[in-house]
C-alpha cells in the first residue's frame, strides 16, 4: 500500500471584508475573462485582422454575461431541471455552486452571434480568436473546483501515488480529476490552440480554429470524465457515459464540421469591412 494524500481542505473563500466574501471560484472567472480579453486584443490584430481593439473591449461585458447566465441556466436545464423547477428561487442562489461549461459556451455563442451581427464583424473569424482564449478560463475554473473540494474523481487504484482522500466523498482514495481536467482542458488545450493560431495560413481559414477548439475540448472532456465521479443526482447514463461526455458529442460533431468546412473554403487575405489599421 502506498500512503495516499489527504485533501488539504482549502477555504473556498479567498478574502473576507466583513459581510463581503471573495471566493476562489469568482477569482477564477475574473482571471479567465481578463487574461482572455488581453490575449484577444492581440489575436484580433494578427493578419488577417478581424476586429478593432475597441470592439474587443466592448465584447468583454457581453462575454461575461454569456458565461454567467449561460453557465447557470445550462446547469439548471442539463443537470437538475426537476429540482430547480420545484424550487425556482434556487436558480438565483449561484453562491451555492452549480455552473455548466456547456451552458456557458452556448451563452458565449449567443453573445458572439449578436455582437458580430451588430458590429458587422466576421462571425467565424472573431470566433476563431475567442476559441484560442477559452482554455484559459477553463483551466482556472478546474483549479477552483479543486480548491472547493468538489467534482472529485472516481476511486483510484492502490498503486497510484497521487490518489487523494476527499473527506466529503468518503474514505476511499480517489483520482484528483479536477487537476487532470485543468491540465487537459486548460493548459494542454491552450498550448495546442496557441501554437495553431501562430500559423497565418490557419488564421486565414475562418472556422478552422473554432473547429480545433471544439474537437480538442470534446476529446479532453470525454477523457477526463473517465476519471471523474459522475454527479450523484445523475449517475451513469446511456452505455455508462456521463452527462459531460454526452454533451461533448455534439461539440465533437460541430468541430469536425467547422474543420472540414474551413478546409474546403479558399483562404482569405482580409476580412470585409476591416482594414486592419488601428493604433493600440
Amino acid at each position: 500500500m502506498i500512503p495516499v494524500l489527504l485533501f488539504p481542505g482549502f477555504d473556498p473563500v479567498m478574502l473576507r471584508f466583513g459581510p463581503l466574501a471573495i471566493r476562489w471560484y469568482a477569482l477564477a472567472y475574473i482571471l479567465g475573462l481578463v487574461l482572455g480579453w488581453r490575449l484577444l486584443r492581440r489575436l484580433v490584430r494578427q493578419s488577417p485582422a478581424v476586429a478593432s481593439l475597441t470592439a474587443v473591449d466592448d465584447f468583454l461585458s457581453w462575454a461575461t454575461l454569456g458565461v454567467v447566465l449561460g453557465g447557470r441556466l445550462g446547469y439548471v436545464f442539463f443537470y437538475q431541471p426537476g429540482y430547480f423547477f420545484a424550487h425556482p428561487l434556487a436558480i438565483f442562489a449561484v453562491w451555492q455552486g452549480g455552473m455548466s461549461f456547456h451552458g456557458g459556451m452556448l451563452g458565449v455563442v449567443v453573445a458572439i452571434l449578436w455582437f458580430t451581427r451588430r458590429e458587422g464583424i466576421n462571425l467565424l473569424g472573431f470566433a476563431d480568436r475567442i476559441a484560442v482564449t477559452a482554455p484559459i478560463g477553463l483551466g482556472f475554473g478546474r483549479i477552483a473546483n479543486f480548491i472547493n473540494g468538489e467534482l472529485w474523481g472516481r476511486p483510484a487504484p492502490d498503486w497510484l501515488p497521487w490518489a487523494m482522500i476527499f473527506p466529503q466523498a468518503g474514505p476511499l482514495p480517489r483520482h484528483p480529476s479536477e487537476i487532470y481536467q485543468a491540465l487537459l482542458e486548460g493548459l494542454i488545450l491552450f498550448i495546442a490552440l496557441y501554437a495553431l493560431a501562430r500559423r497565418a495560413d490557419l488564421r486565414a481559414r475562418p472556422g478552422w480554429l473554432t473547429g480545433a477548439f471544439l474537437i480538442g475540448y470534446a476529446v479532453a472532456r470525454i477523457i477526463g470524465e473517465f476519471f471523474r465521479a459522475p454527479d450523484v443526482f445523475l449517475g451513469f447514463l446511456i452505455g455508462g457515459a456521463t452527462m459531460g461526455q454526452l454533451l461533448s458529442l455534439p461539440m465533437l460533431a460541430a468541430g469536425i464540421f467547422f474543420l472540414l468546412r474551413a478546409q474546403t473554403k479558399p483562404p482569405i487575405t482580409a476580412f470585409a469591412g476591416h482594414d486592419g489599421k488601428e493604433n493600440p
